[in-house]
């Protein structure tokens, strides 16, 4: 039967996006993998790619479309042999749903499960060729190509892990399987959590008081959406304490200087944020114990120092991920930023690049700002506010009053996660690394 083809959930936090461009008309025959669209999410413009094989019967969400919903219908893919005529047939054919499908709350035109994207479930088809289950009752998502496949191989779905949208089974899946007796059954997922609710006065209420005033109206788009629920969900759950150090940088600037002229030949220029990157990393590795994020009801320590660094972006910011950063060299890590800061104002990060991490560095020094303090990322554990390097009078060991470059920085972190004397030595590994800068290549 035809089967609809659902607006996917790109990233965690998609619960809309615009479909941008079609790549495929009606008529067309698409294969699994092949670039279908293009859909923009609340981070980035993603290809959406097909994961079953056949024919675009019809396409129902128009290229441009704004606002469209996860899991809306916005194609319908035939199977070989099927036609047009039968979008139709199964569009008027009478709703079977058994009481399992009873939450369903809209008769999709097709009697499978889920369309390319596996995001929704859809009522079983008639009882004559019901939806396959496993031993628990609980439904079993594939594709028509899929089940029929594994039924000529005699293959039992309930044994085969999918590999599409949301666990859905494909064609791939069945046809790299071979027979195996049943799988246990799996424990229910649990139900997810709500959302968070937004607090405040609401929009008419705002807008009275401003009445008679002359102002612009300006929506809000799918990352500014974002950013504001997040950071009020952030403010709101996660317990914050700061911890202020200042850092001298004029031995790492004096270094700084050293390493770019020897560096020059190779094109390589090191940024006061490259160091600051390494010095993060090291000092997660020699404090093991704060490179870790809160997961509801437990901890997860990382071994690795996985560090998210805040670039601004028009309209919002990105937070891409140096994976395994302790493990590479200054100037790999430079090119890296560089790369990932290039294709993040351009938003063409995969959502694997800004996901993940244990640890944030926001440095505003750029922009003058001289401190500031950060709003942690869930679920990392902490973030590193970054202020500006100015010339300041400083006491010195011996007490002579001297002037060295000065940089403020603030750690926010999470107190489900990290104590204070922890973080508090977290961050005199940071400071011990960024002034002293030549054991980071020890």
């Amino acid at each position: 039967m035809p089967t609809e083809i659902l607006m996917p959930a790109l990233s965690p936090t998609m619960e809309e996006g615009t479909l941008a461009k079609w790549h495929v008309k009606e008529g067309d025959t698409v294969s699994s993998g092949d670039i279908m669209a293009e859909i923009e999410t609340d981070k980035a413009t993603m290809e959406f790619e097909a994961v079953d094989e056949g024919i675009i019967g019809k396409i129902l969400v128009e290229e441009g479309s704004e606002g469209v919903k996860v899991n809306t219908a916005i194609a319908i893919l035939l199977e070989e042999g099927e036609s047009a005529d039968d979008i139709n047939t199964a569009a008027s054919a009478p709703e079977a749903a058994p009481a399992a499908d009873a939450g369903n709350s809209k008769a999709p035109v097709s009697g499978d499960e889920a369309a390319a994207s596996g995001g929704s479930e859809a009522p079983a088809p008639a009882p004559s060729a019901p939806a396959p289950q496993s031993a628990d009752g609980t439904r079993i998502f594939a594709s028509p190509l899929a089940r029929r496949i594994a039924k000529d191989k005699g293959l039992d779905l309930a044994a085969i892990k999918g590999s599409g949208p949301h666990g859905r089974i494909v064609k791939a899946d069945v046809e790299k399987a071979t027979a195996a007796p049943k799988a246990a059954a799996s424990a229910p997922a649990a139900p997810a959590a709500p959302a968070t609710a937004t607090s405040g006065p609401s929009t008419s209420a705002v807008m009275a008081i401003y009445e008679g005033r002359d102002y612009e109206e300006v929506s809000l788009d799918g990352m500014r959406k974002t950013i504001a629920s997040r950071l009020t969900e952030a403010k709101q759950s996660i317990p914050h304490f700061y911890l202020r150090r200042d850092i001298e940088l004029d031995a790492l600037l004096k270094f700084r200087g050293e390493l770019n002229k020897q560096l020059e030949a190779r094109g390589v220029k090191l940024s006061v944020n490259d160091f600051i990157i390494k010095a993060c990393a090291l000092a997660l590795q020699a404090v093991p114990d704060a490179n870790a994020v809160w997961a509801g009801d437990r901890m997860l320590k990382l071994k690795p120092s996985d560090v998210a660094v805040a670039v601004a972006i028009e309209g919002g910011l990105f937070t891409p991920v140096l994976k395994d950063a302790e493990m590479k060299s200054l100037s790999a890590l430079s090119a890296e930023m560089k790369d990932l800061a290039t294709r993040a104002r351009d938003r063409k990060l995969a959502p694997h690049e800004y996901q993940g991490g244990s640890f944030a560095i926001s440095n505003l020094g750029m922009f003058g700002i001289d401190n500031f303090d950060a709003v942690i990322n869930p679920p990392h554990g902490a973030i590193l506010a970054v202020g500006a390097g100015v010339k300041k009078p400083v006491v010195a060991a011996d007490g002579e009053l001297g002037v060295a470059t000065v940089m403020s920085v603030t750690l926010s972190v999470d107190h489900r996660v990290i104590d204070g004397a922890l973080g508090a030595q977290l961050l005199q590994a940071i400071k011990d690394n960024l002034e002293n800068p030549m054991t980071m290549l020890a």
